[in-house]
Order: C-alpha cells, then structure tokens, then sequence
C-alpha cells in the first residue's frame, strides 16, 4: 500500500454531487489509410501492451475507515481493461459541436472508486474519416506534467512504431481488511509529529528570512542542531526592496460565480500557434501573457454583453507545476498556484497585456516569498473527515450564492508537443484539454499547445454559462483584435497551423520595417518605435509590401531632416541680427 499525498488526497475531498475531481483530454486523430484498421482495437492493443509501465491506470483507492487518515493506492486485484475502455460515436453530421455534447455528458459522470479512477472512450462517426480518444483521469492520480508525460507514453513520435516488448512486473494487492488498514494508519500517525516538526522549523526559517529577522532565523538554526537531522537548508533569496502589494481578499462578484450543478457544457476551439506568437513578438510580451490578455478581452466582451462587467478585474487561478525532476514519487500531483488579476476592466486591447504582464509579475513575486512545496507538504496533515464534511456542507448550503468567490475562474496554459504524434499509425491532429470545475467557479478555459496550433478547451456548468459557444468564439475574435492593435492585420482561419497565416506575414513586413529604421534614426529626428504602439508610417502602408513600408519610413526621415536643416539655418541668422529666435515648427 502506498499512501495519498495531502494535496492528492484533497481532489477526492472536493467531490460532492455537483463537482467531480477528474480531468480529461479529448485527442483527435485522422484515421490512417490501411484495409481493416479499427480504432478500437487499436487503442485497445496499445493500452494493453504498454500496462506495466502505467501505474496510474492499475491502482485503486481504499478508504480509511472514519476518514481518520488519507486513502492508500493498491495494486487492483481484479483489473478488468474492459471496464474502463468504452466505445461510443456522435450522431451525423459528426462536427465538432456534436462531439462537444457527447464528451459534456461523460465528463458530468462521477468516476467508480471501487475501480481503478480512469476510463477511456473511442469516439467514432466524426467527419472527415477522423475518430477520438477521451481520457478521463481522476486528478488524485496525476497532475498536468504526468498528464503529459502519460501522453507520452500512449502515443508515438513514429507513425510505424512497434512496440517493444515490457516486463510486466506487476504485483497485484489484495484488497486490504478494515483492521489491516487502521493498523497501517497508526503506524503513520505515529511519524506524523515529527515531520510536522520539522516542516514547522523549516516554516519558521523561511519566514525569518522573507522578514529579515534575525532571531526567527537563529531560532531556526538552533531547533535544526537537534538531534535527528532536518530537512535540507533552502539558501537565502535575495529580496526586492519593496513588497508586492498584498492581493484582495475576494474577487468580484459574477453569474460565472455560484452554486454548480452537475450537468457540464465543452467548447472546442482552434487558434493559430503562429499568431499568436506574432503578437507576443510585436507586443513584447510572453507567450501566456498574450494567451491571458486574450481570455481577459473575450471575458470582457461577454460579460458587457450580459450586462454584468465587475468596474474591477475578474480573478484567475493559475495552475503551476512545481516539480523539480528530483521526486520519489512519479505519479503524485505536484502543483500549486497564483491568483492573479486579469485585466477585464481595460477598454484597451494593447493596455490589456501589459496589465497581464505586471499583475503576472506581482503574482509570481508573492509566489516565491515561500517554497511552494512547503506550502503543499501542509495538506500532508490536514483532517480528512473534516475537509470532506466542509466541501459537502458548503455545497448543501449553497454558500457560493451568498460570498463573493476567492476567484472567478481558473486559466491554464499548458505548453504541449512540437512534433507530431500517432496513435498506432493513426495520426493526431489536436489535443484538447478537458479539465474540471469547482463549487462556485462555473467556468475553467485550458489551452495546450500542440505542433502549430493552440487548442482551446472551455469546461462550463450548464446553468451558469449556457452559451459557452459564444464565448469560446469571442477568443478567436480576441486574437483578431489583438493583432490589429499591434499593428499585424487580422490572423488566418483556426486550424492546425500549416496553411501561411497573414498575422505572420505582417510581422516578417514589420521586421523589414524596422531593418530600415537606421536611415530614419541618423537624422536624430525619430526615435525607435514602442513595440505595443503602431507609427504612422505602418499605418499607412500597411497593406504594401515590407519594401513600400520601408521608403515611406526612409522619406519622411529625409524630409525631416530638411525641415530641421532649414530651422537651424533660420534660428542662426536671426542670432547674428540679434532678434529673437523663432520658435521652432511643430512639423520639424
């Protein structure tokens, strides 16, 4: 048996009859061409050869009786694939829509904890000769770096990849008596005072360094030359001189914002990976500032359209992996987060990713002042019993209708695969990530990354956000938005990222431009361009050619150059005479 981690046990924790602790991913592939090949069987074959190596799959939960401790994995003794691999199709015409709609169902379905918490659907009948994969993986398993890297193992970089023979080395538990596990439990209640000592004094060490305090800090060092050594030292972080401003105790108030039901609706969408790095490259910005100025516009815009835009920012939950690549554990969750706010009360579309970059900025910096992993080794030791009880009463009285929310939704942007992926020969074409949401935040936006294309992957209540379609529209009409403002034209169609995109091609014109700027800055005249303000030269010349663009810019330095030779000349030759010298024209 091997025990839940604190932050693993609390995803069992938050389900009640409305909110569900699974995460899944909707993969979906063009079929390859080859006589007889099924999509089931294959994922089947696959699923079954490469079993030793996924733990996560083989594994079930067993409670603690009275919840006195966190649950315990097992090796499941009576492992059935079958159970857990399904096969369904959407209806004609099998578009996007449909297939939204039948995974919006499956995910509103608790997972079976007397089985191991996962399961898989082989979704058939799409169009254009293409078929799906869903995974539904219960969070207390993995995180998204495992998510990721269980993608890995299920699909191949070669679309002729064989499969290389595994040892299976598994070693199936029987499951365990009520009396075995409670004897379990008292064997690691006991350790449980001295580790909660130790992360005391390494707390307490931590908060005399944020603080400058010398006697937390020697206080610190004199309870780690007790006997029994503690943990390693964390060295010193230097801090900035000022403090970030401390964060807000709530967020606003939206109808994104109360009590879920646990019917769900899924958006599906695709934006152009190359767009979107053009923005970031004109704008200055990181590639999730311009991904969270994105969801901040359309959030801005579907809120104004329903009459409820807060007169200050939505809050965001932003998932963070903490993993240091040197864990024991494989397969456990090791995430945190930073609530940062997103600037949905900015009418401007430049303005929004830098407000995107400085509350980013101030979140991280209250991130760092402790060790995140301190913070999630805390969770080691809270009350199961009593963490359960509260999530379900806070549900039965429907506390989120009557406080405002910590935050309004949760925004992740996972960075995913650059080369292209196959399952079985079958090639994929885009992931999208299907994620959860919480009592009192109906709404939770995941993007991924895969080769050139970002796929977006809206998960909703179906009471609170209806028209979630509308939303995820509003995205791909931000990113056109944004890219006008920085001067790029309007982005190419969604999709997966191969087809020339117009946003690409104004940034490859806008670096022409400013290959020729040197000819406009030897008159001293103009100065370098902002990167989030578009010059007048661009504008007009925005659809010519990067050759065009560049002689405007050249010709206008030159006849400002003329204009201040002629007002130097003009201010000299009143001097000699002794007059006054004129004021110099604005034009020069």
């Amino acid at each position: 048996m091997k025990q839940l981690s604190g932050v693993d046990a609390s995803f069992l924790y938050m389900e009640s009859a409305s909110s569900f602790g699974h995460v899944s991913g909707l993969s979906i592939f063009a079929k390859p061409d080859r006589p007889g090949w099924s999509a089931y069987e294959s994922f089947r074959r696959t699923l079954e050869r490469r079993l030793p190596v996924l733990e996560p799959l083989r594994r079930r939960v067993v409670e603690v009786p009275l919840q006195l401790d966190h649950p315990y994995w097992i090796e499941d003794p009576d492992f059935d694939l079958d159970y857990h691999l399904r096969e369904t199709a959407v209806p004609p015409p099998g578009d996007d829509r449909r297939l939204a709609d039948v995974v919006a169902r499956i995910i509103g379905r608790p997972l079976d904890r007397a089985h191991p918490l996962w399961e898989a659907y082989v979704i058939e009948g799409l169009s254009d000769d293409r078929f799906a994969v869903m995974t539904k993986v219960h969070h207390a398993t993995i995180d998204g770096a495992s998510g990721t890297e269980l993608m890995a193992i299920l699909f191949d970089e070669d679309p002729d990849a064989d499969d290389p023979p595994v040892p299976d080395d598994r070693r199936p538990e029987p499951v365990p008596t009520q009396a075995q596990v409670l004897a379990r439990v008292a064997a690691d209640v006991a350790r449980k005072p001295g580790k909660l000592a130790r992360l005391q004094v390494r707390s307490l060490r931590a908060v005399g360094e944020l603080t400058r305090n010398r006697g937390l800090v020697g206080l610190a060092e004199v309870a780690r030359g007790l006997p029994n050594p503690l943990v390693r030292r964390r060295p010193s972080r230097r801090e900035p001189d000022q403090a970030p401003p401390p964060p807000r105790a709530s967020a606003p108030p939206t109808p994104l914002n109360h009590s879920i039901s646990p019917h769900r609706r899924l958006s599906l969408r695709t934006a152009s990976l190359t767009d979107v790095k053009a923005i970031k490259n004109a704008t200055g910005a990181t590639l999730n500032d311009v991904v969270m100025a994105v969801c901040a516009g359309a959030l801005r815009r579907y809120l104004e359209g329903h009459g409820a835009l807060p007169d200050r920012p939505l809050v965001a939950m932003i998932p963070v992996s903490i993993r240091t690549g040197e864990e024991e554990e494989r397969w456990t969750n090791r995430v945190s987060a930073i609530f940062a706010p997103i600037p949905t009360d900015e009418p401007e579309p430049l303005r929004r990713i830098e407000g995107v970059h400085t509350a980013m900025d101030t979140a991280k910096d209250r991130f760092s002042l402790l060790p995140a992993d301190m913070l999630t080794d805390y969770a080691q030791f809270s009350p199961p019993a009593l963490a359960t009880r509260a999530m379900r009463l806070a549900t039965r009285l429907r506390v989120a209708d009557r406080l405002n929310p910590p935050f309004n939704l949760v925004i992740s942007n996972v960075p995913g695969p650059r080369q292209p992926l196959y399952l079985a020969g079958a090639r994929l074409l885009h992931y999208y990530p299907v994620s959860t949401i919480s009592e009192g935040q109906g709404l939770n936006i995941t993007v991924q990354s895969y080769l050139d294309s970002l796929d977006f992957g809206l998960v909703a209540c179906r009471e609170l956000v209806p028209d979630v379609e509308d939303l995820a529209d509003l995205l791909l009409a931000e990113i056109e938005v944004l890219a006008r403002a920085a001067g790029l034209g309007s982005p190419g169609p969604s999709g997966n990222g191969a087809a020339a995109s117009p946003v690409a091609d104004a940034g490859a014109r806008r670096q022409a431009t400013k290959r020729a700027a040197p000819a406009a800055k030897a008159t001293g005249r103009a100065g370098p361009a902002k990167a989030t303000t578009t010059t007048k030269a661009t504008k007009a010349t925005r659809s010519g050619d990067a050759t065009k663009r560049a002689k405007a810019t050249t010709t206008k330095a030159t006849k400002s150059t003329k204009r201040a030779t002629a007002t130097k000349a003009a201010r000299s030759s009143k001097a000699t005479k002794g007059s006054t010298p004129a004021r110099p024209s604005r034009r020069a």
